[in-house]
């Protein structure tokens, strides 16, 4: 029987494992995280399984038994934002970090950034965000983690580089602490995305982050809200996050977000809503929540244009109309920015151009 133990008042890094239907690919997930786990309370892990109906809450379970550091959670499905809600809820770290349950970590990162979370904790120096490097790798290559599905065996085997490695060099402060001032200008196809960030869980509670419940790409949301209340941040050169891409369904396959284009919808139009406005936030961050709203639009503009479904068609009016209706401010920086420009572009131009750039981007980061 698993030894019980008082969970440490305040773990350094506590990683939320939403699962669902994941019985094919947690063992993987918890095996990477668990490899790094040196016993000392440090690290949290909490797998909240959503209302799985494969064996994801056994397994998980199972790996609980076996590690100290782990946490299970069974809930009725909420889908993805709701159980991150839960993981967020239930967590006492210092900082969170978000890995979906088909992904990974790499344990020498992870035990990279947990000593650097010490060293800052011990100087009271803590930043309210942490960012590192993800790794796409494609479901099925060698590239892949070779793990253990049991909850005996720890350790990575055969861990080698994936096809893309997002970076962030030149854009951020590099190994010290910095604020926006030091944040250099994004490219459009550069954004931080969820996989990238480790929040303070301070910052988490104080932005009062609450992911819509059965909602797909509610991580463009985690990636948003809470900057507001970011001031301080720096960048770790390391490749910590192995992102799947390839899976059978995956969200974020061109057909799936076609389908599901009315989500993608739903999240822009409350990114939207939490838009800080002039003033209240440093320009700098206000200029990149911009770029990131920017790349929301793109999206759902070049899917819509895309299927050239009168239902896509429609939302794609619909974005732009709330956007020069409700927040005519922000509506100006868009429209000026160079995608903002090319999803704007009367006639037939402005039916091919954007989906042409946007096939290039997807070749650029390995999503096909």
């Amino acid at each position: 029987m698993k030894e019980t133990r008082a969970v440490p008042a305040s773990p350094l890094l506590t990683v939320v494992v939403p699962a669902y239907n994941a019985e094919d690919c947690l063992g993987r997930c918890l095996s990477s995280l668990v490899a790094a786990d040196d016993g000392g309370g440090a690290l949290e892990i909490i797998v909240v399984d959503d209302g799985a109906t494969d064996g994801t809450g056994p397994l998980a379970d199972a790996y609980a038994q076996a590690h100290t550091a782990i946490e299970v959670i069974h809930q009725a499905n909420k889908g993805h934002g709701g159980a991150i809600n839960t993981g967020v809820a239930a967590a006492h770290g210092t900082w969170l970090k978000v890995c979906d349950a088909d992904d990974a970590i790499d344990p020498g990162a992870l035990r990279a950034l947990l000593a650097a979370l010490r060293s800052w904790r011990q100087e009271g120096t803590e930043p309210d965000l942490v960012v590192t490097n993800f790794v796409y790798v494609r479901e099925g290559t060698p590239s892949w983690y070779r793990l253990s599905h049991g909850p005996a065996r720890r350790g990575p085997r055969g861990i080698r580089p994936g096809r893309h490695v997002v970076r962030f060099r030149g854009l951020l402060p590099v190994g010290r602490i910095g604020n926006w001032n030091d944040v250099g200008r994004f490219r459009p196809d550069q954004y931080l995305m969820m996989h990238s960030l480790a929040y303070r869980r301070e910052v988490l509670e104080h932005s009062g982050l609450r992911l819509p419940e059965h909602c797909f790409y509610v991580d463009n949301l985690f990636a948003f809200e809470p900057l507001r209340q970011v001031r301080t941040l720096i960048y770790l050169d390391l490749d910590l996050y192995y992102y799947t891409v390839g899976r059978a369904g995956q969200s974020v396959a061109d057909d799936v977000i076609v389908a599901r284009l009315d989500q993608h919808d739903r999240v822009n139009a409350l990114m939207l809503e939490a838009m800080p406005r002039a003033g209240e936030v440093p320009e700098a961050l206000l200029r990149y929540l911009v770029h990131i709203y920017t790349m929301s639009a793109v999206v759902i503009t070049t899917m819509a244009l895309r299927s050239r479904t009168p239902r896509n068609l429609a939302i794609k009016q619909q974005l732009w109309e709330r956007l020069d209706t409700t927040r005519p401010d922000i509506a100006r920086r868009v429209r000026a920015s160079a995608m903002g420009r090319l999803m704007t572009l009367p006639g037939r131009p402005g039916n091919w151009v954007p989906v042409a750039g946007y096939q290039v981007a997807r070749r650029v980061l390995a999503l096909n």
